[in-house]
C-alpha cells in the first residue's frame, strides 16, 4: 500500500528563492507534521532549485516544469502529484501560523458535506498597517456569491478568499482545477465553480491562520491584466453569480481594472454589462462613480482613514490585537485578491 500523508500541501514558485523557502518552513513547522510539501517550479529556475535543495527534510518534494505555464497551471500539476485525501494551497510569498493545518484538519473532520472547502481569516500585512480580513463571517443563508463580492462600505467589501486560506479534498480540486491563464481573481473563480457542484460547501476559520504579505512597492498584476480579458471573465461567470453579485463586482473589482484607461466608452461599457445584467444599488453606483474618478492613490488614502487601520506593532508574529483563538465553521467565501505580488 502506497504511503499518504494527513495533508499534501502545493507551492508554485518562480524566481523568487527566499520568498518561497520562507514559505516552504512555515509549511514544515506545522504542528500537523504528516504531511508532504511540493513545490511547483514554474520553468528552469537554477536559484530556486539550489534554495529548496538546502532544505534538509524528507517531506520536500521539488518538481520542475520544462517550461514557465502560469500559477494556476503549476498548482493543476501540484495537486495531480498529490497523496493526500487533502491538499492545501500555499502562495510562495505568504506564510502559514503553526497549527493552520490541525485547525482546517478539525473542521474538515466535523464538515457535513462531502466535499468540503475548508478556508481561514487571514493577517493582511502591508508596509503601513497590518488587519484582519475577510472583515465578518457570512450571515445565516446569505448566498455566498453576494458574500464574496457586496459591498458596505465604499471603500472595502467584508468577504474574502485567498489562495493560501484554501484547504480542500485533493479530489474536489482535480474534478475543478484551477483556470490556466488567468491572472486575476484565480480564488474566486475557482471557489465560484466548485460551489457550484452540489456537494460542496464551505467552511471557514473565524482565527487568522495566514500571514498574506503585501509589499505595495513590488510590480503589481492588475496593472498587466487586460480588463477586456478580465471583462470576458466576468461575463462567463455570469451564471455562478446572483444579479446583485455580478452587479457589486463589476463596479468595483472589473471597473478597478478598466478605470486605469480614462475612457469614456469603457466606462460605458462596464456600467451597460451591470445595468443590463445585474441588479445595482446606489451603493454599486458610487463605488463605481469613486473608482472612476478618484486617483488610485488618493483612493487608498481615504480608505485607510474610513477604516481607520492600525499601525503594525510589535508582539507575536502576524497577530494583532483582537485576533482570537475562537473559530467557526460557516458556509461562506470572500472575494478573491488582486495581489501581483505573488507568482501568478
Amino acid at each position: 500500500m502506497s504511503y499518504s500523508p494527513d495533508v499534501s500541501v502545493v507551492i508554485p514558485t518562480h524566481s523568487r528563492p527566499d520568498l518561497v523557502t520562507r514559505a516552504v518552513r512555515s509549511a514544515l513547522a506545522q504542528t500537523v507534521d504528516d504531511i508532504e510539501v511540493i513545490v511547483v517550479v514554474d520553468g528552469p529556475d537554477e536559484a530556486t532549485s539550489a534554495a529548496l535543495a538546502a532544505i534538509d527534510d524528507a517531506r520536500l518534494r521539488v518538481v520542475v516544469l520544462p517550461e514557465k505555464g502560469g500559477a494556476p497551471n503549476a498548482r493543476n500539476v501540484g495537486v495531480r502529484e498529490a497523496r493526500a485525501d487533502w491538499t492545501a494551497l500555499l502562495d510562495d510569498d505568504d506564510e502559514w501560523l503553526p497549527d493552520k493545518l490541525a485547525v482546517q484538519l478539525d473542521l474538515a473532520h466535523g464538515a457535513r458535506v462531502r466535499m468540503p472547502i475548508i478556508a481561514t481569516r487571514l493577517i493582511n500585512r502591508t508596509p503601513r498597517a497590518e488587519f484582519v480580513i475577510p472583515r465578518r463571517l457570512p450571515d445565516a443563508d446569505e448566498p455566498l456569491s453576494e458574500y464574496l463580492t457586496v459591498r458596505r462600505g465604499l471603500f472595502h467589501g467584508d468577504g474574502f478568499i485567498q489562495t493560501s486560506t484554501i484547504m480542500a479534498p485533493t479530489e474536489l480540486l482535480r474534478r475543478v482545477p484551477f483556470t490556466v491563464g488567468l491572472r486575476r481573481l484565480q480564488e474566486l473563480d475557482w471557489t465560484l465553480r466548485a460551489l457550484s457542484h452540489d456537494d460542496v460547501d464551505l467552511i471557514i476559520s473565524a482565527e487568522p491562520l495566514v500571514l498574506w504579505h503585501q509589499d505595495e512597492d513590488r510590480p503589481r498584476v492588475t496593472f498587466d491584466t487586460s480588463w477586456q480579458e478580465q471583462l470576458e471573465w466576468f461575463r462567463r461567470s455570469r451564471p455562478l453569480m446572483t444579479p446583485r453579485a455580478y452587479a457589486a463586482l463589476g463596479t468595483s473589482v472589473i471597473s478597478s481594472m478598466a478605470a486605469p484607461t480614462r475612457s469614456l466608452r469603457v466606462c460605458r461599457t462596464v456600467l451597460r454589462e451591470v445595468r443590463q445584467h445585474g441588479r445595482p444599488g446606489a451603493l454599486d453606483y458610487l463605488t463605481f462613480a469613486q473608482i472612476w474618478l478618484i486617483p488610485p492613490g488618493l483612493r487608498r488614502s481615504l480608505r485607510d482613514r474610513v477604516l481607520r487601520r492600525p499601525r503594525r506593532t510589535a508582539g507575536r508574529p502576524g497577530t494583532p490585537a483582537g485576533a482570537g483563538r475562537s473559530a467557526a465553521g460557516v458556509a461562506g467565501a470572500g472575494a478573491g485578491s488582486s495581489k501581483g505580488s505573488n507568482h501568478r
